[in-house]
């Protein structure tokens, strides 16, 4: 799981857990992809070192349970480290929030630090797949 990108986490959750999922039609909506089947609405995020709190931000944690109030889905955040495979259902977690200065993307070689919102989930609370 070191080095995975997202393509690999799609392809790995795909073949082992959600074999209807489909990615976003969207390329900049706040999820990544979608099971039918399971309800999940889920956002993936790779990650090249473990940590024991996974970083969350609020704009992302508020559009998923935005998105999936009033409805049957399932808003998930599901991260791979060099240690594993964590799913988050959102519902569950309340973090707490504090303002970080962090770089305005991660894909786009955007070097850009702006202040976000961000909470952490422990992955002691999180399914690992």
């Amino acid at each position: 799981m070191r080095n995975w990108k997202e393509e690999d986490l799609f392809n790995y959750l795909k073949e082992n857990y959600y074999p209807d999922l489909v990615k976003a039609s969207d390329p900049t909506s706040r999820w990544d992809c979608y099971s039918a089947t399971a309800n999940h609405r889920i956002e993936l995020k790779c990650r090249t070192s473990h940590y024991d709190k996974l970083m969350i931000e609020n704009k992302k944690h508020k559009a998923m349970l935005d998105k999936c109030r009033g409805t049957f889905e399932i808003p998930m955040y599901i991260n791979s480290t060099p240690e594993g495979v964590f799913r988050f259902n959102l519902k569950t977690f309340r973090p707490r929030w504090q303002s970080m200065r962090l770089r305005k993307t991660t894909h786009f070689n955007d070097a850009n630090r702006v202040e976000k919102q961000v909470g952490f989930l422990s992955i002691t609370k999180a399914d690992k797949l």
